[in-house]
């Protein structure tokens, strides 16, 4: 097959991606984390049980849960993405050995190893019972998995080319590598409040519930191995713990805001390559609705769409800093002085 193929189907398998980390984050918070008690099965059907007859075979085999249709199908939904993008990832790997490319061939076997230990962490985060520390784990193999995708697509895009400058890439390399590590860091920030349920524990600003510094338990709210209990269904932390994480994620979010911001203006305002002032551009706006749909997550109490947007945001800030980072550390076939735009190059 031809690698103009291989490229769509990366493209498709980025975009499924995408979507599975949506599905995921409204999985989790519309508390359907749990919707099927077993795996990876619902209620021992393959299929999302809406006969009566089935229902109430549900109902026999797991009497402690009885079946509810709301939250079962968005976890079953969930899943079935998930699997066909499995598939999709093994496809990319196979159709990767005949690729001249060794870089593409270990690119592509990574993805795979790391959506089927993705795949595990699925299973426990059912046989555990939403344990923070696996629900955390799961949402960052959702977003790792996007950003490889993501990456592997420009790769085939640019013919393992990058169009921008090597002196360039000297300049902005350690820059994008400290946002793209915060940028992680906010984001497991940010799963780890959504599995302790602290999301919903603080609805002022700027500040959570007054005094904030005497409120919080950071030991606690950190302390991922003392979690333990039969069922973190709806989190087992206090509310001091709690207020400890959501206030960690606002404080993330301002150091993030201002990494990000400067790392755009940095990128918006050097005229010597298009294709990095395109990304300055884009992280802009970005980082401008992901603010926006923080604060309304706050202000409106967490509706369910905001909050699920709030993620995919997320993901897509990670997915255009890691094509930032693939851009300066690709070798570069542009001279140091030249001024070029992104379309020239890929169209090289």
């Amino acid at each position: 097959m031809s690698q103009n193929f291989i490229k769509k189907l990366a493209i498709i398998a980025t975009v499924f991606a995408l979507v599975v980390v949506l599905l995921g984050a409204f999985t989790r918070l519309s508390h359907a984390g749990l919707g099927c008690p077993d795996w990876p099965g619902c209620y021992g059907f393959k299929h999302i049980p809406t006969e009566q007859s089935d229902i109430e075979i549900a109902n026999q085999a797991f009497p402690e849960r009885p079946y509810e249709f709301a939250k079962a199908w968005p976890e079953m939904v969930h899943r079935y993405f998930a699997g066909t993008l499995g598939l999709m990832v093994l496809a990319l790997a196979l159709l990767s050995l005949k690729n001249k490319q060794g870089k593409a061939r270990k690119h592509s076997f990574i993805l795979l190893a790391l959506v089927t230990f993705q795949a595990i962490l699925g299973m426990w985060t059912v046989t555990m019972k939403l344990h923070p520390g696996i629900v955390m784990s799961h949402l960052m193999g959702g977003m790792m998995t996007l950003l490889l995708l993501g990456v592997l697509s420009w790769r085939y895009t640019y013919q393992f080319r990058s169009p921008v400058p090597i002196g360039l890439q000297q300049k902005f390399k350690k820059l994008t590598l400290l946002t793209l590590f915060v940028l992680i860091l906010q984001i497991m920030l940010g799963g780890w409040t959504s599995a302790n349920y602290a999301a919903t524990i603080c609805y002022e600003l700027p500040i959570c519930q007054g005094n904030w510094l005497s409120n919080s338990d950071f030991v606690a709210g950190f302390n991922v191995f003392a979690q333990k209990a039969e069922n973190y269904e709806f989190g087992i932390l206090g509310s001091n713990a709690r207020i400890a994480i959501h206030a960690s994620h606002r404080i993330g979010a301002i150091v993030a805001s201002l990494i990000i911001a400067w790392l755009c203006f940095r990128l918006i305002y050097q005229n010597k390559n298009g294709f990095l002032r395109k990304v300055g551009v884009l992280l802009s706006g970005l980082l401008v609705i992901q603010i926006t749909l923080g604060i309304a997550n706050i202000e409106f109490q967490l509706p369910l769409f905001n909050a699920v947007a709030h993620n995919g945001v997320g993901a897509l800030l990670l997915v255009v800093m890691g094509l930032l980072l693939a851009s300066l550390v690709t070798k570069s076939t542009v001279p140091s002085t030249a001024i070029v735009s992104s379309k020239e190059v890929a169209n090289d």
